[in-house]
């Protein structure tokens, strides 16, 4: 019986979630299956992938078959990996100890790499959430302003005539001032003086004749 390694869809609708099973070729895609080898959720950022993965190896060595997209996964677990350096301890190129020393640092190396992702994922995620504050912050600051001016009473200006009325009487009144000034000044000069036809000046220069 030959045998695939392949996906089972589950999940609702735009969330999909996916079984990782060991199934006859024959089957139905979501029919029936040998035996469940994980769960693979492609939703999550990075994808969640988790596997048994000796039994997972065990199908690859025994020669199942897989898709394309349970080869990726397989690839991206080390399950192949694993059987490529297993396959050369049987040819005698390696010993079992040089496979899991290699394959311990190539675990290592994936895993860094995953960390490494993941803080960056985390660290764009925080600006993203900074930037989102300092953006809002900046938008209610701006309506407060706007609410603020909207309140604030209006301050009356007085009408620039009136402002020209008032110069024009305080300019009517000096004018008025200056011209009584002149009147008083020029009845005092008359008093003071005699004239030569006076009675006073005819009975002098009559006296003088005598």
């Amino acid at each position: 019986m030959a045998t695939k390694i392949r996906l089972q869809r589950h999940g609702k609708k735009g969330k999909p979630f996916f079984h990782l099973v060991a199934a006859d070729s024959r089957a139905k895609r979501d029919g029936k299956f040998i035996e469940k080898l994980g769960t693979y959720n492609p939703t999550a950022n990075p994808a969640i992938i988790d596997i048994d993965f000796e039994n997972t190896l065990k199908w690859v060595q025994t020669g199942a078959e897989m898709t394309n997209t349970a080869r990726a996964i397989l690839s991206y677990k080390g399950v192949l990996y694993k059987n490529h350096l297993l396959n050369g301890v049987k040819k005698g190129a390696l010993t079992v100890e040089q496979v899991e020393e290699r394959f311990t640092k190539w675990v290592a190396d994936k895993d860094s790499k995953v960390q490494n992702k993941k803080d960056g994922l985390a660290k764009n995620a925080a600006a993203e959430k900074i930037a989102k504050q300092k953006a809002e912050e900046q938008a209610n600051a701006a309506k407060a302003a706007e609410i603020a001016a909207k309140n604030a009473p209006e301050v009356e200006e007085q009408p620039a005539v009136e402002e020209t009325q008032v110069e024009e009487q305080s300019s009517e009144e000096t004018t008025s001032d200056e011209v009584n000034t002149d009147e008083t000044t020029t009845e005092e000069t008359s008093e003071s003086e005699t004239p030569e036809d006076s009675p006073a000046a005819e009975s002098t220069e009559e006296e003088s004749a005598e």
